[in-house]
């Protein structure tokens, strides 16, 4: 446990100055671990309930071992680290935009990091996820077009509340079909939402997924008392047609 309150790195991006802080929760008696982007919050480890289930909802919808999986958004690492606890993962290739959070991680200033950055499974690769989407090579620069059996996307906030206009064609039929052209045929993609089911999405899924499923994953509000709650969307078996 550590002093009341340290911003532990503050830097300028090309989207904005990012920080990574830890302050001391006086009610729960804990190290609180906050990124924000300017005056927005993107993520604490108060938080971390529906990312976990990002990764434990996405992968059970798998059968057989060997699997590749990649994730969209490193953030403080609760997806990449949920991955890496199924032994079923063969590798695991986490995109992340800014260098700054790959760079807190390799330097081990969070608490998962070791956990991500020493399994000899991981590879964490600084890019534009969406980006790669668009791209025929796809997500691993080492193997250029790899296919995947898992996509686990946590980067906006909702495909409503995009942090930058470019990603809302991602969530659109055909944005989703590009990304499905990286995924094995029995593969899944996963999504987590912080707003409640949309049947819009559900409906934009089921367009181009056999199956798809919005799951609503509640858990307790430490800082205002009561329930919250997120959505993480899985679906599975890239139509061809």
């Amino acid at each position: 446990m550590g002093t009341r309150f340290e911003e532990i790195d503050w830097r300028e991006t090309p989207i904005g100055a990012i920080s990574l802080r830890r302050r001391l929760d006086p009610t729960l008696n804990i190290d609180v671990y906050e990124i924000k982007l300017d005056d927005e919050y993107l993520m604490s480890s108060l938080f971390t309930v529906a990312e976990i289930e990002l990764a434990r909802l996405g992968l059970a919808a798998l059968s057989g071992t060997d699997l590749d999986v990649v994730v969209g958004g490193l953030g403080l690492g609760y997806t990449a680290g949920a991955v890496l606890d199924d032994p079923r993962v063969r590798t695991l290739t986490v995109v992340e935009t800014l260098g700054e959070v790959i760079d807190w991680h390799r330097r081990e200033l969070l608490p998962l990091a070791p956990r991500i950055t020493r399994d000899p499974r991981s590879h964490l690769v600084q890019g534009n996820f969406f980006a790669m989407v668009d791209d025929v090579d796809g997500f691993d620069p080492r193997t250029p077009g790899r296919r995947f059996h898992a996509i686990l996307v946590d980067i906006d906030h909702t495909p409503r509340h995009v942090l930058h206009p470019s990603h809302a064609a991602f969530y659109t039929p055909d944005g989703l079909r590009r990304l499905a052209a990286h995924l094995h045929p029995e593969g899944v993609f996963a999504l987590w939402s912080d707003d409640p089911p949309d049947e819009e999405l559900d409906a934009t899924l089921a367009e181009v997924f056999d199956t798809a499923r919005s799951h609503l994953v509640r858990f307790r509000n430490h800082l205002h008392g009561g329930e919250a709650a997120n959505t993480v969307y899985v679906a599975s078996r890239p139509r061809t047609s």
